[in-house]
């Protein structure tokens, strides 16, 4: 992996990124893209009901896990 690394001229770190990456393209069979305008597209789509998730959520998670 390092003398890979050294001969792209990145790190062993981002090799490893690009190989998860490419590998999840196309074992799931979904491109990036695809995955990208998916999330996209369920934006606004859940409702909590609480108003003040963005100053208490660390409080919501705590609460979920039964810390």
């Amino acid at each position: 992996m390092k003398e890979l690394a050294a001969r792209q001229k990145v790190s062993v770190a981002a090799l490893i990124r690009r190989a998860v990456r490419e590998w999840l393209e196309t074992s799931a069979g979904v491109s990036d893209i695809e995955r990208r305008r998916r999330a996209l597209a369920v934006i606004g789509q859940f409702r909590s009901g609480l108003s003040d998730v963005s100053e208490r959520h660390d409080d919501y998670l705590a609460e979920a896990y039964g810390e």
